[in-house]
């Protein structure tokens, strides 16, 4: 079958048309959506198209002819994702930017934009003390310095805080350790109101300052703590050194010194590339759940492939949610299986039934549900610390139940002559689809789930996060795999100098129009940078050499891969 889908775009130039790919024999048409052209950036209409089972994205360029790309690995899970799909936003909530040109090319947020932010990620230098191969985000790769100013970064705050809504801030780079005053730029941002801070950083700097005084690591950690970071982003990219060579040596001082320093909240961020690290993730998830007394959750990061790639080269490194879902369930023995990841949307559910419930209105992620995916599960742990076992909450809790029974009856609390009575009647009944008798005997979610709803606690909702291990993903997208219809729900936003805000897969794939563009604006030339600070030239950072005999000669490292390393190399 042929489909045929003309656009017509008028410019001052003339009408352009551009025409829908071809549907060929033995593939279903799933949807049709936008895309662009890796090569020049044109905005095309795009199908979406199902073949042995897997999905692809297809447009056709008038300039470079048709791109295909894979797009999500499973067409059964993407129709249950599907089913949960509430709303594709309730907008913005603040216009930063006038509609002057075509999604992705007016970013801001415009009126187009479909989501509030959800997340926002505030760079705070594009200096780094390590030199990876794979990134160009660094200072000598650009030649120039971006390191944006206290009073910048509150400016920012105030810009995020238009829309009214609670304020989470990621503080990101680069890598965020390397600034001075970093403890005061936390305690700037606790006093503007913000409510969630994450730090998201390799830890070396930790590291280093145990191996050199640990009561200096554990004081400095401390600080951050005290001055308002919530949770850290650690890299993390497997648990041998050869997957993750990047800091594999680091971690376990990294989380010593936070045991010590009370940080107990840290996400362990891994980075999958198919044939490269994704098959040490059940090993990942193991080495968290090992050192669940510090780590919350671990949410990984298909790869996106930056670059100019060829096809063969983007099929031996692509790999999307459901193929690591499906990986996962094979390296947990079947634990962590298929049926218990649910997609990003369906906690708008809850938050319109708490809406519902509270009569106000209530922070929402209405993301693309092929976006992200994420589950909880329980870490059945012997005395020694050893996991004996995972266990999904889908094991003792009829989730899918559960979320039918919400978005039915959500629309009662808003229609109902007693919000109150009737919110506490629905409270009442969602004991019946948790079993007990299964659950974990100190874990009582229903209670949990009371004080989030009724009492609006944000402490309930970390107490969820205590008593269960999270594991999350989200793919962002690349040239080759973008859908202009996912960046315009997009919730996990930048905040710029010029006050703007804009969704990370524009922000990270356009970056000559967006984060290069923003950052040599406000950065210092690197030559400028050096000199005032007494660099060699075009050297601004003091990149961190190994000393790998000391770090392996510790018990601190022997004990943090105990029973993960050895499981490996066992099954190799």
């Amino acid at each position: 079958m042929a489909l045929k889908y003309e656009i017509k775009l008028t410019k001052k130039a003339g009408e352009v048309s551009f025409t829908l790919p071809r549907i060929n024999r033995g593939e279903e048409l799933i949807t049709i959506t936008q895309s662009i052209c890796p090569y020049c950036y044109r905005a095309l209409p795009a199908v979406v198209v199902e073949r042995n089972g897997r999905l692809y994205l297809r447009r056709i360029c008038p300039e470079h002819g048709e791109i295909e790309e894979l797009y999500w690995g499973d067409v059964e899970l993407y129709k249950k994702f599907s089913k949960w799909e509430i709303s594709e936003g309730r907008g913005s909530r603040h216009i930063y930017t006038p509609l002057k040109n075509i999604c992705p090319f007016n970013c801001g947020l415009c009126p187009l934009h479909k989501n509030h932010s959800a997340l926002v990620n505030i760079v705070l230098t594009n200096r780094c003390n390590l030199s990876c191969w794979y990134c160009f985000f660094y200072a000598e790769a650009s030649g120039y310095v971006y390191e944006p100013s206290i009073e910048q970064i509150v400016s920012m705050i105030r810009s995020i805080k238009k829309q009214a809504i609670p304020v989470n801030v990621q503080l990101t780079g680069g890598e965020p350790t390397l600034r001075d005053d970093l403890v005061e730029i936390v305690r700037a941002i606790k006093a503007e109101g913000v409510k969630h801070i994450q730090l998201n950083t390799n830890g070396i700097k930790f590291a280093e300052l145990y191996l050199e005084n640990p009561s200096k690591a554990i004081e400095y950690a401390r600080a951050l703590r005290s001055a308002g970071v919530n949770t850290v982003y650690l890299s993390f990219d497997g648990v041998t050194p050869i997957t993750n060579w990047k800091n594999h040596w680091e971690v376990p001082y990294i989380l010593e010194v936070f045991r010590k320093a009370g940080m107990t909240s840290t996400v362990l961020v891994p980075t999958i590339i198919k044939s490269i690290n994704d098959h040490e993730l059940g090993a990942i998830i193991k080495f968290a759940g090992k050192h669940i007394d510090v780590i919350r959750g671990v949410n990984f990061q298909p790869v996106s492939l930056t670059g100019m790639m060829k096809k063969h080269e983007r099929a031996k490194y692509r790999i999307t949610i459901p193929d690591a879902i499906k990986k996962i369930e094979e390296q947990t023995n079947g634990e962590i299986h298929k049926e218990a990841w649910f997609p990003v949307p369906v906690s708008a559910i809850f938050s319109r039934f708490i809406e519902g419930f509270s009569g106000e209105f209530k922070f929402e992620m209405d993301n693309h549900v092929i976006c992200g995916a994420a589950t909880y599960v329980y870490v059945d742990r012997a005395p020694d610390g050893t996991v004996k076992k995972f266990i999904p909450i889908t094991e003792f809790v009829d989730i899918e139940g559960l979320l039918e029974y919400l978005r039915e009856k959500w629309e009662d609390l808003v229609t109902g002559s007693s919000r109150l009575m009737t919110g506490l009647k629905l409270l009442y009944n969602i004991r019946k689809f948790i079993d007990n008798k299964k659950a974990p005997k100190e874990f009582d979610l229903w209670k949990i789930l009371f004080n989030i709803i009724i009492k609006r606690s944000y402490e309930a909702l970390g107490e969820l996060h205590y008593k269960m291990l999270f594991i999350g993903m989200m793919h962002f997208m690349d040239l080759y795999n973008y859908d202009i219809q996912r960046v315009m729900r997009c919730n996990i936003h930048y905040a710029v100098p010029d006050g703007r805000l804009i969704p990370f897969c524009a922000f990270n794939i356009f970056e000559d129009i967006y984060r290069d563009y923003v950052q040599k604006q406000y950065g210092v030339p690197l030559s400028d940078w050096a000199k005032k600070y007494h660099y060699p030239e075009n050297i601004v950072t003091k990149k961190y050499i190994r000393n790998r005999r000391l770090l392996e000669s510790n018990p601190v490292y022997k004990q943090a891969y105990e029973g993960i390393i050895d499981d490996i190399m066992l099954k190799k």
